[in-house]
Formats: C-alpha cells, structure tokens, sequence
C-alpha cells in the first residue's frame, strides 16, 4: 500500500510530505482546494501522461516521489524479474521539467514510462476515472471471477495442460509436414550424410591444416633466412656474434681482475654468451625439421578448398561443418523412423487434449456457478447504492475454437445495464463515470479479500448522490477499507484471508455522510499571501473532523445544532467500530 508520499511544485502545490495508513481515508475542503491534487500527483508518478503544465508558475521541476509497503509477493517477484529490487522497498520517483520532459525512476533506478505503467497497475486502482481502470479489462474480470471461485489453481493446472499440449502438437504438425516431404528430403539427407561422412571432417581440423599450409608454403623463406640467422649466430669463425661475444667476455672478464665493478658487466655477457648458444642450438633442431613437400602442400590446398566448398554449399560457416554433419544425421534418423515417431506424437497430442478439456469442463462448471453467486452480491450492493433499476450478469463467452485455449474455453465479461428496456453492455462502455465508480465499488466490496490491488481510490464516487445512499456509501468504502468482506463463493480461502492487513481506500468526497466513516480524514485547503496561493492536506484530530463534517453539512454559517449530528454521525461509527 502506499505510506508516503511527497510532491513539490505541482500545480498549486509547493511543497507536500504526506504519510498515509491502511483503511479508509478520505480527503475533504471548500471547492477549489485542490482535493484531487493527489490523485493527480498518484497517477503521474504511476505513469500518466505529463505535461509541462502541470509545474507550478515559476518553478522548472516538479517532483513526486511514492513510498510503497509490498504485502503482494507477485509484485516483489515482478521487481525482482524487472532487476529493481532493493530488499523489499518500492520507491518510485516522477520528474517533470519545465519543456515537458519527464524522466520515471523505481528504487532509484531510471526506467521508461511503459515499466512505470505496469509496476502502477499492480499497486493502485484509480476508480471514476479511465487511469489504472485494471477492472474494466477482460483478463482483471476473468482474474475475479476465478479468486471468488477458488479456481485460481485448477486454471494454472489447465494452462499447464494447454502449453503441453501446444508444443505436442507443434511437435506433431511439423512431423506430419516433414513426413509429406519425407521421400524428397530422405534422398537429399542420405546424400548429403554419406558425402560429409566419407569426408571424415575430423573437428577443428581448417585450424591445423590452415596452419601447417602456412609453414609449408613459406618453407623456403624459413629455411633461407633460419639459416642465415644460424649462421650469423654460430657458424662465421671471425664474425659470428657467438664469438664477438666471447671475446668481449674474455677482455672484460680480464679487466675485471684491475677492476671489480666491471665483474657484473662480465657476467651479463657471459650470460648473454649462453642464451646466443641455447638460441642456435635451438635454431639448427629447427632447421632439421624444415623440408620442401609440394605434394604434401597439393594436398593441403585441396583439403581446405574441399571445406570451404562444403561449408558453401551447405550454407553454414566453416566452425560449424562438423556439428552440422551430425545434426544431418539426427535428422535422417528422425526421418527415416518417421512412422514410429509420428504415431507417438499423435497419441501424446491426443492425450493432452483430452487431459485438457477434461480440466477445461471443470473450470467452466465452476466458473458457471460461482458467477450466478458474484453476480447476486454485487447486485445487492448496486442497489444498496441507489442504482435500484441496474441489472449484473457475468457472461461465460463460448469461444468458437475446438482446440484447446489459453485460461479455459470461454471468455469472462461483466455486463451490465442501468435504465430498464436498455440491453446489457459491457462494463468497460458504461458512460457515466458516477455510475461506473458505484458499481465498481459494489464489485470490489464483493471481491475484496481476493483483491491483489493494495491501494484503490475513489475519486468522487458520490457525485449525484446524497442522504441515505451516501451513507451506504461510506459505509461500504469502510467495510472495503476493513478487509471485510461478505459471503464468499469458497469458504476455505474467505478463512485463509481472514488474517490479511486492512486494504487502503483513498476518497475524494463531498459528501458528510462519506467522509464521516472514514478511519482518516485529510483536510485539504489553501493558504494565499501577496505572493502565492499553495494547497496544503493536514489530518484532521476527532473535534477538527467534526468541524469539517459540519461545515459539509452546514450552509454560510455552522449552529450547534450541526455540529451536534456530525458528532452523532462520528459516534454512530465510533460504536459500531
């Protein structure tokens, strides 16, 4: 969930540090405060898109950064498979300079927009507005459904089933095409293996002929000049360097008698004497193994034009022809027992197809019940909520394939309609956003305890709505913020989640009857001088909470009277707890 944020020079906003809890906390003040001024800055630093408009008159960056506490281990998971990790903490950091570039960062590293995004639909859920609206796609709706049926396992196990039976069946069809071509390709394949194969490429052997044809090709260079080296070294008794050496050891060495600093000198040539012996010692072995073979180096350069030949018309690069040979071998093989191959393909295929629809009617079974269960829940809550002519239904789309298909065999939408005589929609073409945000909250109260979405926020959710109504509403944004949820398709994971912390619920209201069931109240209001108007959010203490409700309530001027149902109002919720 998100515990802390700071904004600086957005919008009006100067300077905001704000910490936040779990439960339901709503944010209030006087029309243009600035109330949504969070959500706004929520929604940038989660990937929106940025404008330099957004910077506050006169500044040249605006600068959010959110704190978040992962309960989810899916999305540590996804930091970590991401590589931006940093031992259980999500930092994330949005920049805006003053030409409208933006730079995002998570745990302090720079990431594009598109990360940012992905990271941001799995932490907050924005409701009333089209921004990280996760439950108005088909895969979120699907993902629902199957947590409120308890399916989650029995469709990773189907899926596990689709992918085996995919690559069998990839598997099998490529056989079966090799298998029409088989005779053209075996006749292909067995002249090419008996070609390479009489050969006999032994492996790295280009690198050895290729250095042995470089020595015999230049073997009259080496030995001219090999033996005019030697020469010079060993053989010219009056000029050699052996015996210049010799002599300038010997004087030096005498010298050194009258003189003994001379005596290191002496040594190094002594040293220099015996190095010049190993080296034409050396050198005169060399010679014997230097001999002119032009047959030998014919049979060289046929060798290696023969690989360079294959290597062309095989299409693969010299280093490669050994290992090719033998992929040409295993491919003959494959052929040539075609039938046996082909026949256990198709009954691996077979079976897990079978396997498949096996768990795919299962699902489908399951999905089928616990749909007509969700759909009745969230009805009531609809109508709790002043919708009394909606009409809920959760579709199971048959898809039109006869072969197996990813996450079952049919596809999960919500459906619904808001004025009677009007036929049933999809959820994701409902218009009105006050409509869209009181029927998501219906279906999040539902499904609340198999929410992954830590954070969702409610922007203005009673617009249009007052007295008894608004109440229901606060006090299903409270029962949400409780982690309460009703009645669950599966008892065993309701129990399991029992333990869970509370989800954290933001809301944006107008409406006392909300904001008066909330577990935090931020104030939201502006504080103007000669030079700049800034918005600042303060948390409210018990008797400031009644002051704000009353001035909700309240018109020009706030009686006692007001201020006595708002603190009616807050013990109402106080004692229910």
């Amino acid at each position: 969930m998100l515990t802390h944020i700071t904004i600086n020079n957005l919008a009006v906003v100067d300077s905001l540090d704000l910490e936040l809890n779990s439960g339901l906390t709503v944010l209030t003040g006087e029309t243009g405060a600035g109330k949504s001024i969070l959500i706004d800055a929520l929604g940038l630093v989660l990937g929106d898109r940025a404008e330099a408009s957004a910077i506050r008159h006169g500044a040249e960056r605006a600068d959010i950064i959110a704190e978040f506490d992962l309960q989810d281990p899916s999305i540590e998971q996804w930091l970590t498979d991401n590589e931006l990790d940093s031992d259980g903490e999500c930092l994330i950091r949005r920049t805006i300079n003053a030409k409208g570039r933006s730079r995002g960062f998570i745990n302090g590293q720079p990431i594009p927009l598109q990360i940012l995004r992905e990271l941001g639909e799995q932490l907050v859920n924005i409701h009333g507005q089209n921004t990280h609206q996760a439950l108005l796609k088909m895969d979120e709706q699907r993902l629902l459904l199957d947590n409120f049926a308890g399916t989650s396992p029995l469709r990773k196990e189907l899926n596990q089933s689709f992918q085996q039976w995919k690559k069998k069946s990839s598997e099998y069809q490529k056989l079966k095409q090799d298998t029409v071509e088989r005779d053209a390709k075996l006749e292909l394949l067995r002249f090419q293996v008996q070609e390479l194969s009489e050969f006999e490429l032994q492996e790295n052997e280009l690198a050895s002929l290729e250095d042995e044809h470089r020595k015999l090709s230049n073997a009259n260079r080496l030995i001219e000049t090999s033996q005019t080296v030697h020469f010079q070294l060993a053989q010219d008794e009056q000029n050699s360097i052996n015996h210049l050496l010799n002599r300038c050891q010997i004087d030096l060495q005498s010298l050194s008698e009258l003189d003994g600093t001379l005596t290191p000198i002496a040594e190094m040539l002594n040293n220099a004497l015996i190095q010049v012996d190993e080296a034409s010692s050396e050198l005169r072995h060399y010679l014997d193994t230097l001999e002119l073979d032009p047959k030998h180096l014919q049979w060289l350069d046929n060798r290696i034009s023969s690989i360079y030949d294959l290597s062309r018309k095989h299409r693969v690069e010299t280093n490669e022809l050994f290992k090719h040979i033998e992929t040409l071998k295993q491919e003959l093989d494959h052929l040539e027992n075609a039938d046996v191959h082909l026949e256990s393909l198709h009954k691996a295929v077979v079976a897990s197809q079978s396997k498949y629809f096996k768990l795919a009617k299962k699902l489908t079974n399951n999905r089928n019940k616990a749909s007509t269960l969700l759909a009745e829940q969230v009805i009531k809550h609809i109508h709790e909520l002043g919708m009394e002519q909606c009409v809920f239904e959760i579709k199971l789309l048959a898809t039109d394939s006869e072969i197996p298909q990813l996450n079952g065999m049919e596809a999960i939408e919500f459906h619904v309609t808001t004025n009677p005589g009007q036929p049933l929609r999809p959820l994701s073409k409902v218009v009105s956003g006050g409509e869209l945000s009181r029927i998501s909250l219906a279906i999040q109260v539902v499904t609340a305890e198999f929410s992954h979405i830590p954070t969702l926020i409610f922007d203005e959710v009673d617009v249009g709505i007052g007295g008894g109504i608004a109440e229901m509403v606060g006090s299903k944004l409270r029962l949400l913020g409780s982690n309460s949820s009703e009645n669950s398709f599966n008892s065993e994971a309701s129990t399991s989640n029992s333990l869970q912390q509370k989800a954290q619920i933001l809301c944006v209201t107008h409406q006392a009857q909300v904001a008066s069931q909330a577990h935090q109240h931020l104030n939201v209001y502006k504080l103007s001088d000669t030079e700049k108007t800034s918005t600042k959010i303060s948390l409210l203490g018990e008797e400031q909470r009644v002051e704000e409700l009353s001035r909700m309530m309240g018109g020009v001027k706030i009686t006692e009277q007001t201020r006595s149902h708002a603190r009616e109002m807050r013990k109402q919720v106080i004692d229910l707890g």
